[in-house]
């Protein structure tokens, strides 16, 4: 992959009422200015300007009873593809648009898959001043870009991501080779290890969120990934209720309440979904 080309999704940077040109555009978000809030961790309700890319080599499908939730970023998860875009044509809707933001959050998809160009890309946007968070599932490791993170924001995989072709077709999603790797390649302790000891040796931040549906998630997230990374601190664990709908994460939010409180971890809310919908470019 090109070190100067990033593959966006539909949104690619968003919300903006800018285009590369300068051009005005609507947001998605109906408000006059670009920009929304953080919805979900430690800066949840800082204002920032969001970077998702496109590709991940997870297929998350979650289930809750008989519920299915997919991915809450499908269309940027479990499709090839994206939009090519050069390093310097983001940096131009960033500029554009980020107006007196001073927070840029870079997810996807999976970001780390796309380093060698997102190096450049962060580089670009340090030499600006921003702070930056980069979201990412914890199964890849990239040095040179983690060290220009100021918020590694890890969201490991718990078993009841697990996909299968029943699953699949409850989403009306695919169950493509991929998904059947999932749950082989979405526990990385080596890569979460290394991530969290790049934001401790650069003084930067770092948490762990996960995704809970019942107050069982908690021994698997002790026994998977709290227990064998003695580094972290309860603090920098989150827990945020499944789902992409308000009904579905008011299901699980007590099960996630519960244990933050039993643990000493966060509650996280996702923000976004209760002032947006589970809307894209918000």
């Amino acid at each position: 992959m090109p070190a100067d080309v990033l593959y966006l999704s539909r949104e690619g940077v968003f919300p903006i009422v800018r285009d590369a040109d300068g051009r005005p555009l609507p947001a998605a978000t109906g408000l006059p200015c670009s920009g929304t809030i953080q919805g979900e961790g430690k800066l949840c309700g800082v204002p920032s300007l969001f970077i998702r890319l496109q590709g991940c080599n997870l297929r998350c499908l979650w289930q809750s009873g008989s519920a299915v939730s997919p991915c809450d970023t499908a269309h940027a998860s479990f499709h090839a593809g994206g939009r090519p875009c050069s390093v310097a044509e983001v940096l131009s809707l960033v500029d554009h648009n980020i107006g007196r933001l001073r927070h840029v959050v870079i997810t996807g998809g999976e970001p780390l898959l796309q380093a060698p160009a997102l190096l450049t890309l962060c580089r670009a946007l340090k030499q600006r001043g921003l702070h930056l968070t980069l979201e990412t599932n914890g199964t890849l490791y990239d040095d040179a870009l983690c060290r220009l993170i100021d918020l590694l924001s890890i969201s490991p995989k718990l078993s009841s991501s697990d996909p299968t072709p029943a699953k699949a077709a409850a989403a009306g999603v695919p169950f493509a080779p991929a998904a059947a790797r999932h749950a082989a390649l979405r526990v990385n302790i080596d890569a979460i290890a290394r991530l969290v000891g790049c934001a401790r040796e650069c003084s930067h931040d770092v948490q762990l969120k996960f995704v809970v549906a019942t107050a069982a998630d908690a021994d698997e997230i002790r026994h998977t990934y709290i227990d064998r990374l003695p580094q972290l601190s309860p603090a920098d664990v989150l827990v945020m209720p499944l789902g992409t709908d308000p009904a579905t994460m008011h299901g699980a939010a007590m099960a996630a309440v519960g244990m933050a409180t039993a643990h000493g971890w966060r509650y996280s809310p996702r923000l976004h979904v209760d002032l947006f919908g589970n809307r894209e470019g918000v």
